[in-house]
């Protein structure tokens, strides 16, 4: 019987030479945060741009293409599905890394601008409070005709 799981279990993609070739590229553009990232669920197509490097890449998910670009050559080829799901794969995680940055870094500068107001409302009610204590002191050794 744990042969016949064995037989079920998936085996590693091997990718062409080729496949390889790109799936490194996209990795490597991926691995620089000047890379943009934009994607188009419902249209099915991811978009990854680098002007410092002259480079983009348009991922087809429907079509199952892949387009690189650069300033002189443009190529597009119709890759194997499984293929373009790895590399989406891994262009969706980057993205959500991303965003899981931006989300910690808006969550950290709200916290610490709320702990900022609370500090100040708290002085300013300190304040208030010292205020009225000395008005009501003055008040008080003042003698009413």
């Amino acid at each position: 019987m744990f042969f016949t799981f064995k037989f079920f279990r998936r085996k590693p993609r091997v990718y062409t030479k080729i496949e390889s070739h790109i799936y490194g590229i996209i990795i490597e553009l991926l691995k620089v945060g000047s890379t943009d990232i934009n994607v188009d669920e419902l249209g099915g197509k991811y978009y990854l741009s680098n002007e410092e490097q002259h480079f983009k890449v348009t991922i087809l998910s429907n079509d199952n293409v892949i387009r690189l670009t650069n300033t002189h050559d443009s190529v597009a080829e119709k890759y194997d599905k499984v293929f373009v799901e790895d590399v989406l794969r891994a262009v969706k995680e980057e993205k959500h890394r991303r965003m899981e940055v931006v989300y910690d870094s808006i969550t950290n500068s709200i916290e610490k601008m709320a702990e900022r107001l609370h500090n100040r409302l708290i002085e300013s009610n300190e304040q208030d409070k010292s205020v009225r204590r000395l008005e009501t002191k003055h008040v008080k050794g003042k003698k009413v005709n």
